[in-house]
């Protein structure tokens, strides 16, 4: 009979891929080196079975998922990734199926410099939890530091995973692109680090645009004011739209699922940023700038969107 420890010891179980870790999977407890002087930063998210993801995504796509969206806070910090710990629920202890789930998480850890170092596994709904940890040796940036005067940049376009969703909750087919942008979304961990020290605030778009926007907004006691043309629909959230005879504004700015960070960097030094962002293969936006008072205004003619109960919510 398959149980957890033969399943972690099976799929999950490897030797440790950096010094940093001097005890790995197999203990009561994971034995880290963070480096001289870097303070360590450390995030934990939950996904749950048709709460953040459908019950039919595939097991590899969900573990790339689950390590990704962890490591976008890490990301959003400016933090280099560096050890992950995965708490897993299953319904029943399909080898096959976990499998896949660990090859999927392992790729996308790898992909950044980190690695699984310790978790647990049990059974109950399908739920994953994982924490990220990684470090900096310099001031970690913030939500709570944008400026009035601050431009507003993005790593990328908005509205694609939302797109996809939304095709799939009608069941229409979805364009490969927009499906790999919901189900394998890419942390910006390089993006963040370079953004550290030029940018003075970021914030990773996780539950919509607009909503996550008004995070950094509030923390920072600032307001701000938007382009309502920055974004546009790709060609595929365009057919799409029109197949649903809907507009796409509410997948670009209130969509959630992008991972895209979005940053407040000072003039003088925004052209900087975004060069090493375009150097990175990146197609930066600027959708706004930030001002003093509080709240959103526009420059142009305003989305059709509801900016105060935009975005997602776990309650």
């Amino acid at each position: 009979m398959t149980g957890e420890f033969e399943l972690i010891a099976r799929h999950f179980a490897r030797p440790a891929q950096s010094a940093q870790v001097s005890i790995g999977i197999g203990d009561d407890a994971a034995a880290l080196i963070p480096s001289a002087g870097a303070t360590l930063l450390v995030t934990t998210d939950t996904l749950v079975a048709g709460r953040h993801f459908r019950s039919d995504v595939p097991a590899e796509a969900l573990g790339w998922k689950a390590a990704m969206v962890n490591l976008s806070d890490l990301a959003a910090m400016g933090a280099t990734p560096g050890w992950l710990t995965l708490a897993m629920t299953l319904p029943e202890a399909d080898d096959n199926w976990v499998a896949a789930f660990a090859e999927g998480f392992r790729a996308a850890a790898q992909s950044v410099g980190a690695e699984l170092v310790g978790g647990d596994m049990t059974r109950g709904p399908l739920t994953i939890g994982v924490t990220a940890l990684g470090e900096t040796l310099d001031a970690p940036l913030r939500r709570c530091a944008a400026q009035p005067g601050d431009e507003l940049w993005l790593t990328g376009c908005t509205g694609e995973a939302a797109a996809a969703l939304a095709a799939l909750s009608e069941a229409l087919p979805v364009d490969e692109r927009l499906l790999q942008r919901l189900d394998r979304p890419t942390a910006r961990c390089a993006a963040g680090r370079a953004a550290r020290g030029l940018a003075h605030a970021a914030i990773d778009v996780s539950d919509g645009l607009l909503a996550d926007l008004e995070h950094m907004l509030k923390a920072s006691a600032v307001g701000a004011q938007l382009r309502a043309d920055a974004l546009n629909a790709t060609p595929a959230m365009q057919v799409l739209a029109s197949a649903l005879s809907a507009s796409p504004d509410p997948w670009i700015w209130t969509g959630g699922d992008d991972y895209e960070l979005l940053v407040a960097v000072p003039p003088a030094r925004s052209q900087t940023l975004v060069s090493i962002w375009a150097e990175q293969g990146l197609s930066p936006v600027h959708i706004g700038r930030v001002v003093d008072g509080e709240g959103l205004s526009w420059q142009g003619d305003a989305p059709a969107v509801d900016p105060v109960s935009s975005g997602f919510r776990h309650f």
